[in-house]
């Protein structure tokens, strides 16, 4: 996370952040036509930006990706709930770029089984955290029921990311590469150990996946808290908001480590 502070002082990456915000912002736009709950989300093809610009960019990446969403949002009305969209965009612009690092030393570019396995999960688990940022925040506000649109965004997210991030990366990994513009060119590495990292992963993953599971389940009437029950039906903006709030800390927590 000391990262994404100190990359301010770098006039490179803080060029990367600005076309990083720009490209996501102008693939979203367009797309604004094209709602899966209108008001709130659409089809986004560009979800695969974030990604690609993580793996490339590292947290540049992360800045670009909250911005240009923002930005994004202003062409479909701003509100409280956008405050959700930034930090969710910012870690679905943060999370691959650590897990990639924690789990291989290898190029973002998959081609191997194994290399495959590992993006796929680390899209997953960047997808799983936007999703779950943003549903729980949007939910605390009574707005759309978590189960509705944390779902809707981690599809959204994830399918995009699979199916394009590869091909762009395959594209302009080496260019990126041979110009010196990778974050491991233009920023030292942390200085953590592997074991170090692997647990802030594994952090991460237990915030992700618990909250996620923990969020549909009380979004749904498969759970409950008992001292909220008599949070009203709808949203249960009390229930899932509490029960949710662990697992937020777990990421950062995570985050933190990574």
């Amino acid at each position: 996370m000391r990262e994404a502070l100190a990359m301010w002082r770098n006039t490179r990456l803080v060029v990367l952040t600005a076309m990083s915000a720009s490209l996501y912002a102008a693939l979203l736009i367009p797309f604004k036509v094209l709602p899966l709950i209108p008001g709130v989300t659409e089809l986004r093809p560009g979800n695969a930006i974030p990604v690609v610009c993580s793996l490339l960019f590292g947290p540049a990446g992360a800045w670009g990706a909250a911005i240009g969403n923002l930005i994004g949002d202003f062409f479909g009305g701003i509100g409280p709930g956008d405050l959700f969209g930034f930090a969710g965009n910012f870690l679905y612009g943060l999370i691959p770029y650590h897990a990639w690092r924690a789990l291989t030393d290898a190029d973002p570019v998959p081609r191997t089984l194994r290399q495959w396995v590992a993006f796929v999960a680390v899209v997953g688990l960047a997808a799983g955290a936007c999703a779950l940022c943003i549903g729980w925040g949007l939910n605390l506000f009574g707005f759309v029921p978590f189960a509705v649109l944390g779902n809707v965004i981690f599809f959204n997210n994830f399918v995009m990311s699979v199916v394009l991030a590869p091909l762009l990366l395959r594209a302009v990994y080496p260019r990126v590469r041979a110009a010196g513009l990778r974050i491991d060119d233009l920023a030292p590495p942390p200085a953590r150990s592997r074991a170090v990292r692997r647990l802030g992963l594994a952090l991460v993953v237990l915030g992700v996946v618990g909250g996620f599971l923990v969020a549909n389940a009380i979004s749904t009437g498969n759970l409950t808290i008992a001292a909220l029950a008599t949070d009203p039906p709808g949203t249960r903006a009390a229930q899932v908001g509490v029960g949710a709030a662990p697992f937020m800390v777990l990421i950062i927590i995570g985050l933190v480590l990574l």
